[in-house]
């Protein structure tokens, strides 16, 4: 497990009470108000640590390997998932994980980018970047949900779009485009949860819902902030700058009104705690199901407009 250097007290602490369990457990000593003081002990490191976290250690934060993954939250909130593979054109693209199934009585289509827990994992799920297919696939998808009149529920967490040669030459930014195009004028509700990185295009895609949910630690910006680094400075050096002013963090994008609702994650972040989270984020999705379900088409396709083009004649 990847430890981040400002989390290593904590863990340093949890190393202890393993330790005290194990000598518990194999000497029958009884050492509960050892262990509960530690216990004690990190929770206040935690909530010190993680009441003011700065932007660079959100940042590294929402890119932790650990934190929960599209097939996670399918794993803890959906049931009986199918999975939707290809596109029908090129191939499948496994960054990008569709299908359908139920969250509590609502019958749902799931979209969602997926990074890998490992190298060899990333490898296959192209670190969560996804190609032109990726894209064509969720289109598809999205056409059956309005088919049969099934609300959609996307999973945001990418750098952003594959950027090589191949995937260009096969239409990438028109693949987005499309995908956008679809999103605004697809006649059923959509929510969208950003559960780690939003970055650039590819995760614009898949987010513009009728209601967006961020998680707390999670970040969310037109561009990575090593990228709008590389424009602006032609380094990677004022990253931490390009993210201040971007306003990447969930806390600004919802003063900006960008999101609807930032999602609490647990002590010390979604990655240490999956079941937890996965119930925030269930509730956040069912709360809005419930919701937009109870509005005609023409009423939900004039919220999603009135909401998107107000946030446009914002910034201009």
């Amino acid at each position: 497990m990847l430890v981040l250097d400002f989390e290593k007290p904590i863990y340093d602490i949890e190393e202890q009470i393993k330790h005290l369990k194990d000598m518990a457990e194999s000497s029958n000593i009884d050492v509960t108000e050892e262990i509960e003081q530690l216990e004690k002990k990190k929770n206040e490191i935690l909530r010190e640590e993680f009441d003011n976290l700065s932007i660079d250690k959100i940042i590294k934060i929402a890119r932790h390997p650990n934190r929960p993954y599209t097939l996670d939250y399918i794993k803890y909130i959906v049931d009986g998932f199918t999975e939707i593979h290809g596109d029908r054109h090129f191939r499948d693209d496994h960054a990008i994980i569709t299908g359908f199934g139920y969250i509590d009585n609502h019958k749902v289509a799931i979209i969602g980018h997926q990074k890998g827990k490992n190298t060899k994992d990333n490898l296959y799920r192209n670190f969560g970047m996804a190609n032109p297919e990726g894209y064509r696939k969720t289109q598809r998808v999205m056409k059956i949900a309005e088919k049969f009149n099934l609300p959609i529920v996307t999973f945001v967490d990418t750098p952003g779009a594959y950027p090589g040669i191949g995937a260009e030459e096969r239409g990438q930014s028109e693949a987005i485009a499309r995908n956008l195009y679809d999103t605004f004028s697809t006649k059923v509700p959509i929510i969208a949860v950003v559960t780690g990185e939003g970055g650039s295009g590819g995760a614009l895609a898949i987010a513009c819902g009728d209601k967006v949910g961020m998680l707390e630690f999670s970040i969310y910006g037109v561009i990575s902030p090593e990228g709008c680094s590389s424009i602006l400075w032609r380094d990677t050096e004022h990253s931490i700058d390009a993210a201040k002013a971007m306003r990447v963090r969930s806390k600004d994008l919802y003063e900006l009104g960008v999101i609807d609702e930032i999602i609490k994650e647990p002590l010390g972040g979604a990655h240490r705690n999956h079941e937890e989270i996965a119930n925030s984020v269930k509730n956040f999705i069912v709360r809005n199901l419930e919701e937009l379900s109870n509005l005609s088409r023409n009423k939900l396709m004039s919220r999603r407009w009135d909401k998107y083009r107000k946030m446009t004649t914002q910034f201009l």
